[in-house]
């Protein structure tokens, strides 16, 4: 087994942590004061290839490695974990798209999403359909030539800025998972509005929006798959995504580490610094420990997912893991801090605020475990 990145690996991770510390880092306390969503730095990453992670290079992406593309977010959540979420989602579309869209979607939409000229939002939950995404009320009834959209979607990251949006709708009532289809909607239909930006704990300058449809049109050929295909594209992009949270927790819990442990160098208590005494030691040991036994975990799990194994347990493995010691690590690091840490004059309370969130999304940690479970025991109903 080998543990070390070949070249080309380190030169990813290198051109990422430049670009993180010249354009993200010095900006993240600003962006998060101010709820600013960084297009601008959106439209920086298209540049390096990284708003087409997931795209084949025939349609402008780069085509990296789930490993590759592992580092990619570990490095930009060290600067700030926001932009790297938008990043992941957007590239949870283009790679939907490329994978499950016919030539013309493709074309329509695939090289244009690589190369930064539009951002793309994923849209499956709502009020009564988190965890149980499969009993979704969102309705897109067929006539003629067009599906009409009724409903509403909730916590859709990019939401208001995305230029297109991925949208998971009941085309065949009463058929629970089965009646679920798989539509890409433009962000100036008639029809589709936005509603209230959610105000949150963390992750202030992502916008999480609600996305409201009523009689929305939208030709045929914006079904991306056949009907009721929808569910089964949504839960295609999971694993993936599950690697890519855990991969930006395992960097927000580094960031947050290293801040912490140049603080307690450098902190004068009772004569020495607090990095002396040995309570502090252990504490310090133990997320030294757990963050990296998380980013093992998830280079594991990104190296099931290249190589075609089966790597759905080890995905939510490696999400819960990763994102459970990220917040035990971000609360470790305030407390470290004391009265410095929980004032913005440090990073740590942002990092805290923003990563209770992993624990959250891409199915929350205790789905994880279900999903763990399962596939230890098999389903013993």
């Amino acid at each position: 087994m080998q543990f070390d990145l070949n070249e080309e690996q380190s030169d990813i991770r290198d051109m990422v942590r430049r670009f993180t510390e010249q354009e993200i880092t010095p900006h993240a306390e600003s962006w998060d004061e101010n709820y600013h969503f960084p297009r601008e730095v959106y439209t920086k990453m298209a540049g390096l290839g990284l708003m087409g992670m997931t795209t084949p290079e025939e349609y402008g992406g780069s085509m990296l490695s789930r490993l590759e593309g592992a580092l990619v977010y570990e490095e930009l959540a060290k600067g700030e974990m926001a932009t790297a979420v938008g990043l992941s989602v957007h590239n949870m579309i283009t790679g939907s798209l490329a994978r499950f869209g016919n030539e013309e979607q493709r074309q329509r939409w695939v090289a244009r999403l690589a190369m930064g000229e539009l951002l793309g939002a994923f849209s499956l939950s709502e009020s009564g359909a988190g965890s149980d995404a499969a009993s979704l009320q969102c309705r897109a009834e067929l006539q003629n030539d067009s599906y009409v959209l009724n409903g509403n979607k909730l916590w859709v990251t990019n939401g208001g800025e995305a230029d297109i949006y991925l949208v998971m709708a009941r085309s065949k009532p009463g058929k629970a998972a089965g009646g679920i289809s798989c539509f890409v909607v433009e962000k100036d239909t008639p029809g589709f509005s936005f509603g209230k930006t959610e105000r949150k704990m963390g992750l202030h300058s992502s916008p999480t929006r609600e996305l409201i449809f009523d009689n929305c049109a939208i030709p045929i050929t914006n079904r991306i798959g056949e009907e009721g295909q929808g569910f089964k594209i949504a839960l295609s992009s999971l694993d993936g995504g599950r690697v890519n949270i855990g991969a930006i927790a395992v960097g927000v819990a580094q960031a947050a580490f290293d801040t912490a442990r140049q603080y307690a160098r450098q902190r004068q208590q009772f004569g020495r610094p607090i990095a002396a005494f040995q309570g502090l030691q252990f504490l310090l040991a133990d997320m030294a420990m757990k963050i990296e036994a998380s980013r093992l975990l998830v280079y594991e799990a990104a190296y099931k997912l290249d190589t075609e194994q089966n790597a759905r347990m080890y995905a939510a493995m490696a999400k819960c893991f990763a994102t459970d010691t990220a917040m035990e690590v971000t609360t470790n690091a305030v407390q470290v801090l004391g009265g410095a840490g929980y004032v913005r004059d440090y990073p740590v309370e942002r990092m805290m605020r923003d990563v209770k969130v992993a624990q959250i999304f891409e199915g929350t940690n205790q789905i994880q475990r279900i999903v763990i479970a399962r596939a230890l025991l098999g389903d013993l109903k």
